[in-house]
């Protein structure tokens, strides 16, 4: 079965900030690309896999209220925690068993955005 989901736009007010934020929780560099009237931060990950991109966009603002997005910190959730206050997030949910599913943190990264952190 193909992924549900193929790619996710996180909305960020400062891409720079948002880049450092997101190279940091993840323990990858999220990688700026230009393309014809912007510029975007590409999320880690291999080919045809399931990615997204950090992006300043007139019609996509950073909040609490919209969708979900679970982020794989699988091997390194305890990592991925630590570094959000150093970058300017906040944890709004502390790690947490999410049943037979793992672990989870809900956090809220340094442009606004609330977004799980997930490990199994």
């Amino acid at each position: 079965m193909s992924n549900q989901i193929v790619w996710c736009d996180i909305p960020v007010a400062n891409l720079d900030r948002a880049v450092k934020f997101y190279s940091g929780l993840l323990g990858k560099p999220v990688a700026k690309e230009t393309m014809p009237g912007m510029t975007i931060g590409v999320l880690p990950h291999a080919g045809e896999d399931v990615g997204g991109c950090l992006c300043e966009m007139t019609d996509l603002r950073p909040g609490m209220d919209g969708p979900l997005i679970y982020l794989n910190c699988d091997g390194r959730l305890n990592i991925a925690i630590a570094t959000v206050e150093l970058n300017g997030g906040d944890i709004l949910k502390p790690k947490h068993q999410i049943g037979p599913y793992g672990w989870r943190a809900v956090i809220q990264d340094s442009e606004g955005n609330r977004i799980a952190l997930h490990s199994k």
